[in-house]
């Protein structure tokens, strides 16, 4: 892959990122709702693909991202849970970070065992 693509690829992510953000300041249920659609995902399978061309490899992958959303649902969870009970926000988010990784370390272990995921 050549430096190019590489920029490409980062400018079109951090571009994604920052529309969500400015999009959240005006309205936060569509800010939210374009955070929430999985463009990342769907682009990332699609560079591996174009990379690969292994299907395999894109199923395991697919599959990865499915058994690593539940964790990731955690900080979500926390997060508004703690601010709305007077938590300061950085207090807040660190909790919901650590829940966040310990969920992960657990969803990634259980995908291993039962999902058949490999590392």
């Amino acid at each position: 892959m050549t430096w190019l693509e590489w920029l490409g690829k980062g400018v079109l992510s951090g571009a994604i990122v920052v529309t969500a953000s400015e999009i959240a300041k005006k309205s936060t249920v569509f800010g939210a709702l374009l955070v929430s659609l999985p463009f990342i995902s769907i682009i990332s399978i699609i560079w591996l693909y174009n990379d690969t061309k292994d299907t395999a490899k894109v199923a395991d992958f697919s599959e990865g991202i499915l058994w690593l959303v539940l964790p990731s649902l955690l900080l979500f969870m926390v997060l508004p849970y703690l601010l709305r009970r007077d938590w300061s926000f950085e207090a807040a988010l660190a909790l919901g970070i650590f829940a966040t990784i310990i969920a992960y370390v657990i969803g990634v272990y259980l995908a291993q065992q039962y999902g058949g995921l490999s590392a």
